[in-house]
């Protein structure tokens, strides 16, 4: 997949027209309230690009998880406020996304007017990539735009069949993910380095089978580096692993041999009889977990080994922590790791991309979330492009635009 496949939105002539665009608001509430607006505020600027450009906009979005039924705790009112406060202009809430509330609130919108419909997972035809959902979904608008990466692994009706109905084009924010993600995986400047962290391994099989002959060295960290330890002989005491994974394991090794990529493991490990915050704890060789202590972090021989690893690299692609970044002080590998990522990126020396939901936080943790090239918040979207797969509402953009 390229970037010159994808029509952007900012070719089209928008003047006069009224441009439905799919984001993801998926905006984390607490009765009934807002708790962090960052996603409204950075889709703000798309919104009012249009506007100034001629252009009314509606939006469509899901909220959590109604499962097909109006739930008046899910509205995506609130949204429509918030954004409202983002943009300084007035926005219109219709009560419905199809239907005769979407449609009045939609119907010969002026230039400049914005309207936020509610939450697409009212309906089941959303999820159930329904062509008669996105049918009467269409009419609200005269151009769709997709500038929701994070959704985009999902063939719902809002980003597949909606597609085949209106001159469809990606957004900025969908644009700038599939930019990151294409250059770390299909033209990356060499060395390319992934850390790869998380509990379990069986979760990111996909993803480290696809990344072989993508890398030049892979750092495992958390519990999937203690399945590949326990793999290869290492006692785990009581530290989380998965002991039906060896063949796995073996399988991710000969692939890696074949491909020239280095697997990099800890060879020292912090450990704990606890799993508590600040609990009593001591670093000892990867092989020297007591059987009744659990292995929590790399140690420091380990990171800074990493730390050479990447300050070597050129591209560094990051999913996953090293340890259990949550308690202190299990967060040690991970954020003095991450601090030299930043520091490296911040020296124009490599190209950082990270993604997925407890690596945003671990980078957070560590207070380098702004500095890394990219940090995706896409979640399954984002695991799923490292795992090789071909995202539907990504897939649908680009038939739609062959097709025009």
């Amino acid at each position: 997949m390229t970037l010159g496949t994808l029509r952007s939105i900012d070719s089209a002539d928008v003047r006069g027209k009224t441009v439905l665009i799919r984001a993801d608001l998926n905006v984390p509430m607490q009765d009934g309230a807002i708790t962090d607006a960052t996603r409204i505020s950075r889709f703000a600027p798309t919104v009012s690009g249009l506007v100034n450009r001629g252009a009314a906009v509606v939006f469509a979005t899901h909220l959590g998880r109604p499962k097909g039924e109006p739930n008046p705790c899910l509205s995506t009112r609130p949204i429509a406020q918030a954004l409202e406060e983002a943009l300084g202009r007035p926005v219109v809430f219709a009560k419905d996304c199809v239907g005769e509330p979407a449609e009045s609130a939609t119907a010969d919108l002026q230039p400049g007017r914005v309207v936020v419909l509610e939450n697409l997972r009212f309906h089941a035809g959303e999820m159930e990539n329904s062509r008669n959902f996105a049918m009467r979904l269409s009419v609200n608008g005269d151009i769709y735009v997709n500038d929701a990466f994070s959704c985009a692994h999902r063939a719902h009706a809002s980003t597949h069949a909606i597609t085949d109905l209106m001159p469809s084009y990606a957004g900025p924010s969908l644009l700038a993910e599939v930019a990151a993600l294409e250059a770390a995986l299909v033209s990356p400047e060499r060395p390319v380095v992934a850390v790869v962290g998380g509990a379990k391994v069986s979760t990111k099989i996909a993803v480290l089978k696809n990344l072989m002959n993508k890398l030049d060295a892979v750092i495992i960290g958390g519990g999937m580096a203690n399945t590949f330890l326990y793999a290869n002989g290492v006692p785990m005491g009581k530290s989380l692993h998965e002991a039906d994974q060896v063949e796995t394991v073996r399988e991710i090794e000969q692939l890696a041999e074949k491909a020239g990529c280095m697997i990099c493991l800890p060879t020292d490990v912090v450990v704990s009889r606890e799993f508590t915050a600040n609990a009593q704890n001591r670093t000892v060789p990867v092989d020297g977990c007591p059987v009744d202590a659990m292995i929590l972090d790399a140690g420091p021989e380990s990171t800074r080994r990493f730390q050479e690893l990447i300050t070597s690299a050129k591209t560094v692609l990051w999913n996953g922590p090293l340890g259990a970044f949550e308690i202190q002080p299990f967060d040690r590998a991970t954020v003095n790791l991450a601090r030299i990522a930043a520091q490296c990126t911040a020296e124009g020396a490599l190209v950082s991309i990270a993604g997925g939901g407890d690596t945003v936080a671990a980078l957070n943790a560590a207070g380098v979330s702004n500095d890394f090239t990219y940090v995706s918040t896409a979640g399954g979207a984002f695991l799923e492009w490292l795992e090789g797969k071909t995202l539907p509402g990504i897939a649908a953009l680009m038939s739609a635009n062959e097709a025009a």
